[in-house]
């Protein structure tokens, strides 16, 4: 019933957010001379503020038409590889001579946890000057009608391992935060089952791997309440006339409210801000928060099997952790990997994936040769930090970059002996 009232109010507002809106034009309109006054940027910052706080955001664009490679200007071109009905699987296929050097094969495995894969839209016009970029494109789950059956983590394991089977043993996985569990699933259920196409390595970013190490807010939360109560009180059905009517989900909406709510005040303040910005006509700064909460309250809605199997089994019972996580009756053993390079890389000031979280997989893989593991923690970054922002672009992406090229070549060397032997 909340998720009606959700959508009620939303269409309530509609009337009301285009007089605002018309409004705001009116006041920014070149041709009114009161524009030009403090008075006149004044409403019209009041009005632009209240269209945005109660906008609903839509699916943002990747919008990566170029690259720079080797100081030229590359054209850039997203292509979908691989569809099924809970993900897309995006190429940016770059405009490449036929000369150049192969760059490392990239999946980037986008976090399914309420904001859409473009979140990563920095860490993907990071790597395109110097990989070959593949990422997960997870659809919205309203939009997907009940016809087309369930989702839970036991289905993201498969297409994990399915999108690895299409790209081939060349591949570098990368799991960004929440996918880091099926990521490490996935792979040690490929090497238990001998699988050619295990990626040459594998980058776990930010990751609840084990989350009793350093617990933070969401990790107390799981672990007060037990997976009934989050049953009754994060599990809504998708109104109508959303293609996905009747579907069971944890709502976008519902998921960005805790998340802000987590640093309310920091929110509150950039929202002062940004009127502050627009009355004394500070463009650029205006821009950038535009840009940034264009993205962030963007938000999607998840199934309701995969929320809750992924509370129950990643923060309450801490199965991979424990050694008890299974796929369809299949154990998930992280100690079959043997042919697969760690990298792991945590946030110091992380205050969603606690330090030490995600460095517990180098633990776990112990047949992982030591010289084909690594462990990296950048200092002065939060969450969003470990995947974007100037540090990852200037520390954390070169160390990634050199981590999968040096596989290349180590895994290059090694063939061309075997096939020399």
């Amino acid at each position: 019933m909340f998720y009606q009232l959700y959508e009620m109010n939303h269409a309530m507002m509609q009337p009301m957010r285009a007089a605002v809106d018309a409004t705001r034009l009116f006041y920014r309109n070149p041709l009114n001379p009161v524009s030009m006054t403090k008075a006149g940027r004044t409403a019209a910052a009041w009005c632009e503020v209240f269209e945005r706080a109660t906008r609903r955001y839509g699916k943002p664009a990747f919008d990566l038409p170029q690259t720079e490679i080797d100081g030229e200007t590359v054209d850039v071109h997203e292509k979908t590889v691989w569809s099924k009905p809970f993900c897309n699987l995006i190429h940016f296929k770059r405009d490449l001579p036929s000369a150049r050097r192969d760059d490392p094969k990239v999946l980037l495995v986008a976090p399914m946890s309420g904001h859409y894969a473009t979140l990563l839209r920095g860490t993907v016009e990071r790597f395109l000057p110097e990989a070959d970029v593949y990422i997960t494109d997870w659809i919205d789950a309203r939009m997907v009608p009940l016809s087309e059956g369930s989702f839970d983590l036991d289905d993201y394991i498969d297409y994990v391992i399915e999108m690895l089977h299409l790209l081939g043993p060349e591949t570098h996985i990368v799991g960004v935060c929440q996918p880091s569990v099926p990521v490490l699933a996935a792979v040690a259920l490929m090497e238990s089952r001998s699988d050619p196409n295990v990626p040459l390595s594998m980058t776990l970013m930010g990751g609840p791997i084990d989350t009793r190490c350093n617990p933070t807010a969401v990790n107390d939360l799981a672990g007060e309440k037990d997976i009934d109560w989050f049953e009754s009180n994060a599990i809504m059905q998708v109104p109508f006339p959303n293609p996905g009517f009747m579907r069971k989900v944890y709502p976008g909406f519902l998921q960005l409210t805790g998340f802000m709510s987590m640093n309310l005040d920091r929110h509150l303040i950039a929202q002062k801000d940004f009127f502050m910005h627009l009355v004394r006509n500070d463009g650029d700064s205006a821009e950038k928060h535009r840009d940034f909460y264009d993205e962030y309250l963007a938000v999607m809605d998840l199934t309701a099997e995969f929320y809750l199997q992924t509370v129950d089994v990643v923060f309450i019972k801490h199965a991979l952790a424990k050694g008890t996580l299974t796929h369809r009756g299949e154990l998930v053993d992280p100690a079959a990997i043997r042919r697969v390079a760690l990298l792991t890389i945590e946030g110091e000031n992380d205050d969603i994936t606690g330090r030490g979280q995600t460095k517990a997989a180098q633990a776990l893989c112990t047949s992982i040769p030591e010289s084909m593991k690594m462990h990296y923690e950048q200092p002065r970054v939060g969450h969003y930090g470990v995947f974007n922002g100037s540090r990852f672009r200037k520390e954390i992406a070169p160390r990634m970059l050199d981590f999968m090229r040096a596989r290349s070549r180590f895994a290059g060397e090694k063939g061309r002996r075997t096939d020399a032997a």
